[in-house]
């Protein structure tokens, strides 16, 4: 069975950007057979100029897992990196539809998987002219995310900074999974960090401080964020 690493997180977060980045370190520079799966709910709504109703919902979100599924078939895929999860359709139902059907079946398909990255809120929030809400929507989608996550006992691990910076801290936690030591050693991937307001935090133990301590006991000759 391919390792399924599945990132989630609300609109202009860097998804896409991390699978695309995770895709090609893992195949093009490690060698590691990787395949990554788009967002099914984005690449519908580009298709039919619209975001789906209330009703078409569960339909997005079983293509999402159909996808992920056969994604991971082929003979000699090792890793699949999924631009998103079926998870992140049933959260947008509760923020646009008032609507938490989808929680136990996507839920359920969340446990399946073997990495759930949780994109932090760092990067700037930018418009894209078609979907995208707002900078509240995104704080929104992050909560309900979290709040699912942990009411339903399964971890995560949350990535922050930019470009190399987040490739990096998701490299690492991949690693173990592997049974391999996967972070880039180019400084050059740690260039990007940017500072974090605290006030928006959204993790009463402020997850972003403990991750800077642990990234700077690692790194000692950087300095933190």
């Amino acid at each position: 069975m391919a390792l399924t690493i599945t990132l989630l997180g609300g609109e202009s977060t860097g998804k896409s950007t991390l699978a695309q980045a995770l895709q090609r370190h893992l195949n093009d520079t490690l060698g590691i057979p990787t395949v990554r799966v788009p967002e099914h709910l984005r690449s519908w709504c580009e298709t039919m100029g619209r975001a789906p109703q209330r009703h078409e919902q569960a339909a997005r979100a079983h293509e999402q897992a159909r996808q992920i599924d056969q994604a991971s078939q082929p003979a000699g895929v090792r890793v699949v990196v999924a631009d998103t999860s079926p998870l992140m359709v049933a959260a947008y139902s509760e923020l646009y539809f008032n609507d938490r059907s989808l929680y136990p079946s996507a839920l359920a398909q969340q446990r399946r998987y073997s990495l759930s990255l949780l994109m932090g809120l760092d990067l700037p929030w930018v418009p894209d002219g078609l979907f995208r809400d707002s900078p509240a929507v995104r704080e929104a989608t992050d909560t309900v995310l979290r709040r699912e996550l942990q009411a339903a006992g399964m971890g995560f691990q949350t990535v922050y900074g930019r470009g190399g910076a987040r490739l990096q801290q998701a490299l690492r936690a991949i690693g173990p999974l592997l049974g391999e030591a996967l972070a880039p050693t180019d400084p050059s991937l740690s260039e990007g960090r940017v500072a974090w307001n605290c006030e928006k935090c959204s993790d009463p133990a402020c997850e972003h401080r403990l991750f800077s301590q642990l990234i700077q006991r690692q790194n000692p000759t950087q300095t933190p964020a």
